[in-house]
């Protein structure tokens, strides 16, 4: 099968930075379904295991296959799938220790794998499943909230990825206040559109948050952590909690005063470890489907590469490498 490879990290402007590549196709195991790809889009994820981040997981000089975001079609199915059937089309986010969705095709377990919503095309489907499945755990795993849940969260990166997801689903299904940071006008107009009820420019977070919210916030979702743990300690109310996707290092102590609670989300905890609840990812993915048939949320994609080559992949993690995306770019056949 024809593959988007990294083989040793390198910048995106090195054409060896990703390659075109034959592999064989990949085996299923008894779990899996076997998916031919038809839309990815690509992640932070991607860039930093690109770079070497968090571990290549193959020998140097082996390819590694990126790429945490699909839609496709199934193709075939283990010994012990149950629930799908050949032909039905599909979307999922993945396991960051296999090879991922830059391929023709891609084993995935079926537990993390659902239908993909009817309402929207497989480039649309694409944008959604990593970063709904962060938000959703984020505000339901750790959060532990609800519809009848109020306060105020604050969302760090309102027009990333996940930000624009959470959104949409903070307003549907709690009682959340959203406040979202941008640093631009096209970017601010963007979180309004999804639903944020109020945008701040995050250049002096503190200052712009407490005039809106005098009497402090509840929660945070933090995109961009270093720098801002601080921030978030004078901003927090007593008990409130803090949601990072990005892993950082940062001294934790000013939140102590606060009694504040700090949150780790890492969407592929579950597939890594093989949690007893793993299936629940596709049970989230099914639930995000539905909404999205409703019209309750719509895709985030903002940028389409029609070019599943070594080519049009660089050129989206060139855009996500920027630093100034808004939404997700999604490639696609």
């Amino acid at each position: 099968m024809h593959a988007i490879a990294a083989f040793e990290p390198l910048p995106i402007d090195d054409p060896a930075s990703l390659q075109d590549v034959d592999l064989p196709d990949p085996t299923p195991r008894p779990a899996d379904l076997l998916i031919r790809v038809d839309a990815v889009s690509v992640n932070p994820v991607d860039v930093k295991k690109r770079r070497g981040g968090y571990g290549r997981g193959v020998p140097a000089g082996e390819p590694r296959v990126l790429g945490y975001d699909g839609s496709g079609t199934i193709v075939g199915l283990g010994d012990e799938v149950e629930g799908f059937e050949v032909g039905d089309e599909v979307w999922w986010a993945g396991d960051a220790t296999r090879d991922g969705s830059n391929a023709d095709l891609q084993a995935v377990d079926h537990r993390i794998v659902a239908r993909r919503p009817a309402s929207v095309s497989a480039t649309e489907a694409a944008s959604l499943p990593l970063t709904a499945l962060t938000a959703w755990e984020g505000l339901f795993d750790h959060l532990r909230l609800n519809r009848e849940d109020a306060g105020t969260l604050l969302i760090v990166g309102g027009a990333g990825g996940v930000g624009s997801i959470l959104t949409q689903i903070a307003k549907r299904l709690t009682g959340l206040r959203v406040i979202a940071t941008a640093s631009r006008e096209e970017s601010a107009s963007w979180c309004r559109r999804l639903g944020a009820d109020a945008v701040v420019d995050h250049a002096d977070l503190v200052e712009a948050v407490t005039a809106l919210a005098p009497a402090g916030i509840e929660y945070v979702f933090s995109s961009y952590t270093p720098g801002n743990i601080r921030a978030y300690a004078k901003l927090l109310k007593p008990f409130g909690h803090v949601v990072s996707i990005d892993g950082t290092g940062e001294d934790l102590q000013p939140l102590f005063a606060k009694s504040a609670s700090m949150h780790w989300e890492y969407m592929f905890a579950r597939a890594r470890w093989g949690a007893w609840d793993i299936a629940e990812q596709g049970r989230i993915l099914a639930t995000v489907a539905d909404m999205v048939d409703a019209g309750d949320i719509v895709p985030t994609t903002s940028q389409r590469i029609g070019d599943f080559s070594a080519a049009g992949l660089r050129e989206a993690h060139r855009l996500v490498e920027g630093g100034t995306m808004i939404g997700k770019v999604v490639v696609h056949r």
